[in-house]
């Protein structure tokens, strides 16, 4: 009897591949197959702060955007939870993190084609059959096991990033991925340094804000950026999340594309507003029994760190951006909110002679998500930020993008797929309307 070969298989199990799973679940035509080294699925346990939101509408989950009539939707997760109402009386349209996390666990619990506990080892390619071979190891018995798959969608997502200067360092700093898990520690420190600008550094800042008077800790908050600056959320902004944006975009030269990402970092890596004047009202409030220990640096780079085994203790070298001046700064714990990059697979190494790569090394990414130069056969999720924009982490646009990738692996058009929904125009205007020159105005 041959061995079976699946139509894809999906490796990494993240917001991404489990919309995969939850949108391919009801196509009898289409066999997949998702693997997952974990154990189980759990969104950044590490930020699972109590009342930390996400940065996106609770139409923003696992399937809606795509199929609003999905079994898989929130809605109906809080339907069968009997917390329909409570949802609808608080009137947010914003999930708190924890039950984002709890609703993807419902999903999963649903579908019978994840393997968790299996760690992807190895990918070949066979030429005689036109076959993916996937070659796994059981994180629990060892046993090692092959997949074949005509497709594969990575859905391994990003890592958590440390600059250069601090990957060496024992005891290495923590990242903000591993806050709840070391907070108690944290807690019992003198002083506490947080290093980054986004929405988790300004959610451990405004956690540890909180109980600042209680344990008697110093607590300081250092950006590179010249800002805490806000996400923006204009409704035109919102339009950058959309095809008519990727069109845009993935047709730009790719050094035009490399220097507007770092433009548009506010777009996607702001903080929510409201937790910026939550902090700034908590601050004030802690003020009013006394001073609060704690300074906040702008436009500061952290340049050297070392660990001072001697003082128990971060010595770290500094450089303020604007006034052009070192300083030196040492703390006993250290936290990086420092995000996360994605890293290209080890298991992909045999076969990244059918993988395109730009310029940089990156993964080229066509326009719909394949990375094999068109052929239609290797898709990414969450790896093109450098040719979709910030659409890539978008968890709105994860359903256009499973819709997308849907169409190629069954060649049908099984959830509607939208083109255009922006009122903006993102390129030069419509003949029609404005007169095109064929050179530069004298």
């Amino acid at each position: 009897m041959p061995p079976h070969v699946h139509d894809f298989i999906g490796i990494g199990l993240g917001p991404f591949n489990l919309g995969l799973a939850c949108l391919t679940n009801p196509i009898e035509e289409l066999d997949g197959l998702f693997l997952e080294r974990r154990d189980g699925f759990d969104w950044h346990p590490g930020m699972l702060l109590e009342d930390a939101t996400l940065q996106t509408p609770f139409l923003a989950d696992l399937v809606t955007m795509a199929d609003p009539t999905s079994r898989f939707s929130v809605l109906n997760y809080l339907k069968q939870q009997g917390r329909l109402y409570n949802f609808y009386i608080r009137e947010n349209f914003f999930l708190l993190r924890n039950e984002y996390n709890r609703y993807c666990q419902w999903a999963v619990e649903q579908l019978d084609t994840l393997r968790f506990g299996t760690e992807v080892t190895r990918v070949d390619f066979d030429e005689a059959t036109g076959v993916y071979r996937v070659s796994c190891r059981d994180t629990t018995s060892g046993e090692s096991r092959v997949h074949l798959a005509r497709h594969l969608v990575l859905g391994t997502g990003t890592s958590p990033y440390l600059p250069e200067g601090c990957r060496d360092v024992d005891p290495r700093p923590l990242h903000s991925s591993e806050y709840l898990e070391h907070k108690a520690a944290l807690q019992r420190q003198a002083a506490i340094t947080l290093v980054g600008s986004g929405q988790s550094a300004a959610e451990i800042y405004h956690d540890l804000l909180a109980d600042i008077d209680r344990f008697g800790y110093r607590l300081d908050w250092i950006t590179r950026s010249p800002r805490f600056f806000p996400l923006e959320y204009g409704k035109l902004t919102l339009e950058m999340t959309s095809p008519d944006y990727i069109d845009y975009f993935h047709a730009l030269p790719e050094a035009t594309r490399n220097a507007l990402m770092q433009r548009q970092k506010s777009l996607y890596k702001g903080i929510n507003l409201e937790l910026i004047d939550a902090i700034y009202d908590l601050r004030y409030a802690k003020e009013l029994g006394g001073e609060v220990r704690s300074e906040l640096l702008t436009n500061t780079r952290l340049e050297t760190c070392r660990f001072d085994a001697a003082r128990g203790e971060y010595d770290l070298t500094l450089w303020h951006t604007e006034q052009q001046r070192h300083f030196r700064h040492r703390t006993p714990a250290l936290i990086m909110a420092t995000g996360y990059r994605y890293h290209m697979p080890d298991f992909l190494a045999p076969i990244t002679s059918r993988i395109a790569f730009d310029d940089a090394g990156r993964f080229a990414v066509g326009r719909f998500y394949d990375i094999d130069g068109g052929r239609g056969e290797i898709f990414v999720q969450n790896a093109e930020l450098h040719t979709h924009s910030l659409v890539a982490p978008d968890l709105g646009m994860g359903p256009y993008r499973n819709a997308c990738i849907i169409r190629a692996l069954t060649g049908k058009e099984i959830y509607p797929i939208e083109e255009r929904i922006a009122y903006q125009r993102f390129g030069a205007p419509s003949a029609a309307v404005f007169e095109p020159m064929d050179a530069e105005p004298a």
